[in-house]
């Protein structure tokens, strides 16, 4: 791999970065500038193992020649098509493929899809078609969507109203019409769990106690993340899912699943979904949509929900909602690329196969200084640390920076360290990833 020198570093002043402490950062810059396979190429020459599947998006690795290609040959055919009220064959094709594989058991696939730009645009997208639904159905009166607390869901305003991150909301206004179930994380009764933690599915039963407090005739959807990433790798406990379903089901809300992390392998099946056995009515995805290489999301939704709307004279826009991007030619190219590789190479059921290496290799950091958590489910890990007094997110942030400056990515949020390789990881650079977060974990203060 080529890589720049730290003399032709590019100027960072008119970059307004996004969740980046901007003057922090361009004090000492972290620059990356090449990427192949498991690894990026930083600005002075050092190979840097890729803990994190960029922003757990790189499923298949970086450097995929044969998604530069498709890319490359929808450029040079159709660089852009419109979608309103016009079409164009890659979105068409895109979608088939993806239906193919969509998320749910046989017979009841979520095979109904609707094109975004982002997994942001994904959530709110979602949440305006459970809206569309009630309404075509006749319960208008369901306007209420349910959040969880602790949960991402994007930056729009949507989600940001459904979501339950402090430092993501305290910001900016939210809509009103949102409430929040109780987050899953039990940390004296599950800490150190290897894949669901035994105790807490009774806490679905908060959406019981919105009901109550509401009226079901209210709430239109309730959406949570089956496994909570961008918050530190919550998991959710046994049956804590499948309790939720059935509330939902029981009360006429629907239940939509945030995808965009969990989606296309992480967890060793092509969607949580699959791999916890608990069907939702909608699935929000990004990231691993297209490898990360163009930007791209995707809304599954069922055929009820789809069909409930394509009512009324077929004249009529069935539903006001889209974007510039959406099924845009070039993403969809690559889309289809990413697919053809996932299934050419089994990536979409790979982590399996290596969560039970992954697990052992991560939780032997059970002793390891300040650790109070880990938390591990397909190729996903959280490490919790313990908050330095008065500095909380302290010890995290110089596990990052050493990390990088030792060749390994890591993602903090707060004091949790989260972990998502590539699904193209082998064990031996599992154990190059636990090693170097080891010697990391063993200097800090």
């Amino acid at each position: 791999m080529s890589a720049s020198i730290k003399g032709n570093s590019p100027k960072t002043e008119a970059f307004w970065m996004p969740f980046t402490a901007n003057r922090q950062f361009k004090a000492s810059p972290r620059i990356l500038v090449a990427a192949d396979g498991m690894y990026y190429t930083s600005d002075d020459g050092r190979p840097v193992l890729d803990g994190t599947a960029g922003l757990w998006c790189v499923n298949a690795g970086h450097g995929r020649r044969r998604i530069a290609e498709a890319v490359e040959r929808q450029l040079a055919t159709l660089d852009f098509a419109p979608t309103f009220q016009m079409g164009h064959p890659a979105a068409f094709d895109f979608a088939e493929r993806l239906a193919e594989i969509a998320p749910g058991p046989d017979g009841q696939r979520l095979d109904r899809i609707f094109f975004t730009g982002s997994g942001s645009e994904s959530v709110d997208t979602a949440l305006k078609i459970a809206l569309a639904y009630q309404r075509a159905i006749g319960q208008g009166t369901r306007t209420r969507l349910i959040g969880r607390e602790r949960g991402y869901h994007g930056v729009g305003f949507g989600g940001i109203s459904v979501g339950g991150i402090l430092n993501n909301r305290r910001a900016f206004p939210t809509l009103t019409g949102t409430d929040h179930l109780r987050h899953t994380h039990d940390l004296a009764r599950n800490a150190f769990t290897k894949g669901q933690p035994e105790h807490g599915a009774e806490l679905a039963d908060d959406l019981e106690r919105l009901v109550a407090l509401h009226g079901a005739e209210t709430i239109a959807a309730c959406i949570v993340e089956p496994v909570a990433g961008s918050t530190g790798v919550l998991i959710p406990p046994k049956g804590y899912l499948e309790r939720l379903r059935e509330i939902c089901t029981r009360h006429g809300i629907l239940l939509i699943f945030d995808e965009v992390i969990t989606g296309f392998g992480r967890l060793g099946a092509p969607f949580a979904t699959n791999f916890f056995g608990v069907t939702p009515d909608l699935v929000a995805t990004a990231k691993g949509l297209t490898n990360g290489v163009i930007p791209m999301g995707a809304v599954f939704a069922s055929r009820p929900i789809h069909d409930a709307l394509m009512q009324g004279p077929e004249g009529l826009i069935e539903l006001f909602h889209g974007y510039t991007y959406s099924g845009h030619p070039v993403a969809s190219a690559a889309g289809i690329a990413t697919l053809s590789i996932y299934a050419e190479e089994g990536l979409l059921t790979r982590a399996a196969s290596l969560s039970e290496d992954w697990a052992s290799a991560v939780h032997a950091l059970h002793d390891a200084r300040h650790v109070i958590d880990i938390r591990t489910i397909g190729l996903i890990a959280g490490i919790e640390l313990r908050s330095r007094d008065g500095a909380p997110g302290a010890r995290a942030y110089e596990v990052f920076v050493d990390c990088f400056e030792r060749g390994l990515l890591v993602r903090v949020t707060g004091d949790i360290i989260a972990l998502s390789p590539p699904l193209i990881i082998d064990r031996e650079q599992i154990s190059s990833a636990v090693a170097t977060l080891a010697d990391a974990l063993d200097r800090l203060a």
